[in-house]
């Protein structure tokens, strides 16, 4: 019986075995694989969940004929042919050649220093191997010092500010400082303003660095042309052409009677505007600009209230003018015949050395104060006003008035 039994157990495993070779192709068993082939009969079975493929049908277009496309297709092909037969060898000859080729031709001219730097036709400072050129100012080692600057004068600022309330149509720019104690006042101090007949003031000191450094002499002479004679302020434009002048007398009138004629005179003398702008930013100076002969009445020349007092500054400073050209600067400065507007608010006994200028839109007083009690201060006042407001007059004398009594009291 037990032999029977294991026969039976042999064959139940062996049977088992088969059948699970035949439905995976390995045994459950640790056994060996044996490979049971499939049955011809048997075929893999397909995944019901992939559709089968639909195929779309051909679509054939049928092409007609549009006289629309082909009359546009002409016409395109028309102005290609014009423009490659026409056009493209006349800009090729006239361009093309000139700028990459080296050719020249006289309709066309190409500089590349007016593409890059299109403002130098009319603004420039400096002249270098036939070119201009637009420099800044000489910040790392000025020609001019600079003023040593305190404290601000509050109460005064306060004051002129109030004063400025009362006259809405006038824009001023208000510039004071205190010898003795540095204290300052600055109302739109570095603005920009158009200089009028103040921008004599730089040429004037020009005048005299080109008498230290010996190209001219102070009483070398000049001949009056029409090409020199100006409207606006003086009386040289009246003069007889071809009468010759000394640089002293042209300096004389150009500050005290504010005469154009002798002003465009000095700026020729000293080199051309150019040789001011230049020698303006040797001082230090960024905000101060000669672009035009004078009167300039579109105010195209310009400063800021901040430069000339710091022109005004130098006078005194001996490391930039000699005695002699200070003493002859004060002279002419301290003998100017405008007396309406600051000087209108200074005490009878107090000395005042300035320069004025006026274009209608614009006016404007810059000078050195020397008082009675031997105080000294410089003020600068600009204005813009309504053209030919009197109101701009009335502002500037009020102004001056406060600024010199307080002047007065200050310690």
């Amino acid at each position: 019986m037990a032999q029977n039994y294991r026969n039976q157990y042999q064959y139940s495993r062996e049977y088992y075995q088969s059948r699970t070779t035949k439905r995976t192709g390995y045994p459950r068993s640790t056994q060996s694989y044996t490979q049971t082939p499939l049955r011809k009969t048997q075929q893999p079975q397909r995944h019901n969940h992939i559709p089968n493929r639909i195929r779309r049908k051909k679509v054939t277009r049928k092409t007609t004929f549009s006289f629309k496309i082909f009359f546009a297709n002409i016409i395109l092909l028309s102005l290609l042919s014009l423009i490659g037969y026409f056009i493209l060898p006349v800009g090729f000859n006239n361009i093309t050649k000139p700028l990459f080729l080296g050719e020249n031709n006289k309709e066309i001219t190409f500089n590349a220093r007016e593409i890059l730097f299109p403002t130098l036709n009319y603004m420039s400072n400096d002249w270098y191997f036939g070119h201009k050129y637009l420099l800044g100012a000489n910040i790392k080692n000025p020609k001019m010092s600079t003023f040593f600057t305190s404290k601000k004068m509050t109460e005064l600022e306060n004051s002129l500010t109030n004063l400025m309330k009362q006259y809405p149509s006038i824009k001023p720019a208000i510039y004071v400082w205190d010898y003795d104690t540095g204290n300052y006042v600055d109302i739109n101090g570095s603005k920009i303003y158009a200089s009028a007949s103040i921008i004599k003031i730089p040429i004037l000191i020009q005048l005299f660095k080109k008498i230290e450094s010996g190209q001219i002499d102070l009483f070398d002479k000049m001949e009056l042309t029409d090409y020199y004679k100006a409207s606006g302020s003086g009386n040289m434009q009246y003069y007889k052409t071809g009468s010759m002048y000394t640089l002293d007398e042209l300096a004389r009138v150009m500050i005290q009677t504010s005469d154009n004629s002798a002003t465009n005179m000095l700026i020729a003398k000293v080199g051309s505007m150019l040789s001011v702008n230049r020698a303006i930013r040797d001082w230090g100076l960024n905000d101060t600009y000669i672009e035009n002969w004078l009167p300039d009445l579109e105010g195209t020349n310009y400063t800021t209230a901040k430069d000339l007092t710091t022109m005004l500054y130098n006078l005194d400073n001996p490391s930039f003018l000699s005695i002699s050209s200070r003493e002859y600067i004060i002279d002419y400065m301290s003998k100017v015949k405008n007396n309406r507007l600051i000087q209108a608010g200074l005490g009878k006994d107090a000395l005042f050395v300035h320069k004025t200028g006026d274009i209608g839109k614009m006016l404007g007083d810059a000078g050195i104060v020397y008082m009675p009690n031997n105080k000294k201060y410089v003020v600068v006042i600009l204005a813009e006003r309504p053209y030919n407001s009197p109101q701009g007059v009335q502002f500037i004398q009020k102004a001056s008035k406060i600024i010199y009594d307080y002047m007065l009291t200050a310690k």
